[in-house]
């Protein structure tokens, strides 16, 4: 007697049913992950404005001032060599480097700032100073 090789595939409808539940899976899945990211941006905005708010607190307790505009947020990685000249700025500085914002951007910095001593803003995913919504600033204040 000979045996006969039960080998079967998956048929044409099979295949076309799995597909489309794939399909609407990744309709229904696709939109929350992509707004996920803009949450997330945001986040590590935050945090990194938060480093920086620190870095800025000792450095203030270290000079009994905060780096002026002109010194700006370099002068947490290098000493500044315009005036007003820290007086005991930390050896090694107080960041290994400066971040950029998510979008590829650099903090901004003011000093006196509007809302407080000093501020640190990211200008958000529209890459301008001010705007509402989606694209709206991430600041420390």
């Amino acid at each position: 007697m000979r045996k006969r090789s039960a080998a079967r595939g998956f048929t044409l409808i099979e295949i076309m049913v799995v597909m489309v539940i794939i399909g609407i899976l990744a309709a229904l899945i696709a939109p929350k992950i992509i707004s996920r990211t803009d949450d997330a941006r945001k986040i590590a905005a935050q945090q990194d404005i938060s480093s920086l708010m620190q870095a800025l607190k000792l450095y203030k307790l270290d000079n009994q001032r905060y780096p002026s505009v002109a010194q700006g947020l370099q002068s947490l990685i290098t000493k500044p060599v315009v005036d007003p000249l820290p007086s005991n700025w930390k050896a090694g500085g107080y960041l290994e480097k400066l971040p950029a914002d998510p979008w590829g951007n650099p903090y901004q910095y003011r000093q006196p700032g509007l809302h407080g001593e000093v501020e640190v803003w990211s200008m958000g995913a529209d890459g301008q100073t001010g705007g509402e919504g989606e694209g709206a600033d991430i600041n420390s204040w």
